[in-house]
């Protein structure tokens, strides 16, 4: 039997089973994948925000990464929420010893309401630890925003995390106020294509791990990131358009649609 591309994750625990390392699981089953997941923090949430977290200590994650780096032979990284500057340092300590693996990394730096689940130290560190090491970046604008404050415009934001050293920057305009959603794709300082979307009527908890989780996923199974991010898109949009609402705060892509599609 074909073994499955294992892909690590490290992310925080979402306890409503929207976001965080449940979201990375349940996508990368979709697509075929093991995830292994190395949790960073842990969180008080529902469907509505973020309560409160609490980083998980720095040397935890290094064991837990580890002991599955030991073991299995991992295909992809996807980073989701970090908590802490320190586990910025953690994580690229890791990195550091697999540099032909894909990095897929998703800037989680505050939650879908604007609580902020990170600080400036953790904000530098990511650009001058992970940025460089990031073959996939996807954030959203807002996120762009706070991780280029040099830049006066999007493209520019954009362009600015490439001279960090990212591979390619993904930037998705969900948060924009625009009648559809459009996303860029940044590689060797231009863009490469924009894709639209058809804007979907609710708001979405865990949407940006999916689209980072599948971009992991895909080129675990060996598709380049131009094909990979052109194939999350795909996958995502169909998973929030699935959606469901299962409490009184947002709604929550249906990540196993695809399962359905039959009844």
């Amino acid at each position: 039997m074909k073994k499955l591309p294992i892909v690590m994750t490290f992310s925080g625990h979402d306890p409503s089973g929207g976001a965080g390392i449940q979201a990375d699981i349940e996508t990368l089953a979709s697509q075929g994948c093991l995830a292994t997941p190395v949790i960073t923090s842990l969180t008080a949430q529902d469907s509505h925000d973020v309560i409160e977290f609490k980083a998980i200590e720095a040397s935890h994650i290094i064991s837990q990464a580890r002991a599955v780096l030991k073991d299995m032979p991992v295909a992809a990284f996807k980073i989701g929420m970090i908590g802490s500057a320190d586990n910025a340092q953690a994580i690229d300590s890791i990195l550091q010893d697999y540099p032909d693996l894909p990095l897929i990394l998703d800037p989680v730096l505050a939650s879908g309401e604007g609580t902020p689940l990170g600080d400036e130290q953790l904000l530098e560190a990511i650009r001058l630890l992970l940025l460089p090491r990031t073959t996939v970046l996807t954030p959203n604008s807002v996120e762009a925003r706070q991780l280029a404050p040099e830049a006066d415009t999007l493209e520019a934001c954009a362009l600015a995390l490439l001279d960090r050293g990212t591979d390619y920057v993904l930037v998705t305009g969900t948060h924009e106020h625009t009648p559809h959603v459009v996303n860029s794709l940044y590689h060797a300082n231009r863009l490469l294509e924009s894709f639209t979307w058809e804007r979907l009527p609710h708001s979405y908890h865990g949407s940006g791990c999916t689209l980072a989780a599948c971009t992991a996923g895909m080129m675990a199974h060996g598709l380049d990131p131009f094909q990979a991010v052109h194939e999350a898109q795909e996958f995502t949009w169909n998973a929030l358009r699935h959606g469901y609402r299962p409490g009184m705060g947002q709604y929550f892509p249906d990540r196993l649609f695809w399962s359905k599609q039959n009844d």
